[in-house]
């Protein structure tokens, strides 16, 4: 297959990132863009005006997911899915899922310009409330319609008002129909594009991120009940929830010593009640546990269990431990992630293979369809912050990648690939293994 070396064209999509980063634009020039909220349905809006305007078919799945078709010449072929999600933080930074987004729709753009065809369809989406800022748990459009979560579970969850998922759904009129959903469409392939939301690209001064994979994930509430007193009363006496709590804080910030690659975090903290003079009844807090192999995740799991059990029994309180959302580890195929390599390559961009701690959308897509991810730097690793940034010069490396991977996979036909390098020469690709 003859492989022209096409690009984005970034002054447009600098435009379109300008336009994205004034909807729900904060103080500090990050965004709170929080799922199915008054923000979130603006930013939808002007995102579906895009699609339109780019002569795209648009549907909207019952989970709000939204769509963008651009038809292929084979109407049998498995289209070729790319995007990430537009929903926020609160307090966010400008790209983290928005660049998988926006530059999905800059490849499309970009396409169109050249009046390129392409044997399979392709499609934009933007996953709903692929954050857990809002409801507590994350990816949960791409969740329910890959059968991972339930969607009465979903539809059941609660913002801190009370208000649930379903509702909010509803009030911003983004309840579409099930058949929209992309399962229906025969989809082939997905590739999303992100921030890499750590440090490993910039230290290593490379731009593009071939992730081969994702960790798992699991999130548990801890509940901590002691007794409130005085707070002079005395300490050996004490039934001090809070002081319990913080010790088993400390014992998972321990495991990422006692296993190697795991990344343990501490989500919401609440004390009851916050004063001053006052021990604490009760502590409620989240923890969080990641690894790229699940065994490993789950011997860490059981140990700090353990310990949680050995901390509330010297402090005499009661500990109750509820898991209540996990994501498994997934490994992205050989097929999308070659590509990407390629991309980079012909391109003449820096690149590696990368693992991503943090979850995605591709997670739960990658179990039913071949998927990858391709990450840009982030800068100072900084992300869900309003100092997060990725520079456009790294955006547009990436975006190119996409654009590249995305033509070779809706134009693929059998065959041996010849590739344009920079210089309009042909070069032979082979993947990294076969060069070392």
């Amino acid at each position: 297959m003859n492989h022209s070396l096409n690009k984005i064209n970034l002054s447009r999509l600098k435009s379109t990132f300008e336009v994205s980063s004034n909807i729900g634009k904060t103080k500090g020039g990050g965004l709170t863009r929080l799922p199915l909220s008054k923000e979130d349905k603006e930013m939808r809006d002007v995102f579906i005006s895009w699609l339109k305007d780019a002569g795209l078919h648009v549907r909207i799945d019952d989970m709000g997911n939204i769509y963008g078709r651009r038809d292929g010449t084979n109407k049998n072929a498995g289209a070729v899915m790319i995007g990430s999600h537009l929903d926020t933080q609160p307090k966010g930074g400008r790209f983290d899922g928005i660049l998988g987004v926006l530059s999905a729709l800059e490849v499309i753009r970009t396409l169109n310009d050249n009046n390129i065809e392409t044997e399979r369809p392709i499609e934009i989406v933007n996953f709903t409330a692929e954050e857990g800022g809002r409801f507590g748990v994350p990816m949960v459009g791409s969740g329910v319609i890959t059968d991972n979560l339930t969607k009465e579970f979903v539809f059941s969850l609660r913002d801190k008002n009370g208000i649930t998922f379903g509702e909010s759904l509803e009030e911003i009129g983004y309840i579409g129909e099930a058949k929209n959903r992309f399962i229906n469409f025969n989809v082939d392939y997905y590739v999303e594009a992100h921030i890499e939301q750590s440090t490993v690209l910039e230290k290593n001064q490379n731009s593009i991120g071939i992730v081969k994979g994702i960790a798992g994930e699991t999130r548990f509430e801890a509940c901590v009940k002691g007794q409130s007193t005085h707070a002079a009363h005395s300490p050996s006496e004490r039934r001090d929830a809070l002081v319990a709590a913080s010790e088993m804080v400390l014992a998972v910030d321990s495991l990422k010593e006692q296993f190697e690659g795991l990344s343990p975090a501490i989500g919401t903290f609440e004390v009851y009640p916050s004063l001053q003079t006052i021990t604490a009844s009760e502590v409620k807090f989240v923890y969080i546990i990641r690894h790229f192999n699940d065994d490993i995740s789950n011997k860490a799991i059981e140990l700090v269990k353990k310990q949680f059990r050995e901390i509330a029994g010297r402090r005499n309180v009661e500990v109750n431990i509820e898991q209540y959302w996990k994501a498994e580890s997934t490994e992205f195929v050989d097929e999308v992630t070659t590509l990407i390599e390629e991309g980079a390559k012909v391109h003449g961009y820096s690149y590696q293979n990368i693992l991503s701690t943090a979850g995605h959308d591709a997670t739960y897509v990658n179990g039913i369809v071949k998927s990858g991810m391709i990450f840009a730097p982030s800068v100072g690793g900084l992300s869900h912050c309003e100092e997060e940034f990725t520079s456009y010069e790294e955006i547009e490396k990436t975006a190119n990648v996409l654009l590249y991977v995305v033509e070779s996979l809706a134009k693929k036909e059998p065959g041996n690939t010849v590739l344009a390098a920079p210089d309009g020469s042909e070069v032979e690709f082979k993947p990294e293994e076969e060069r070392n």
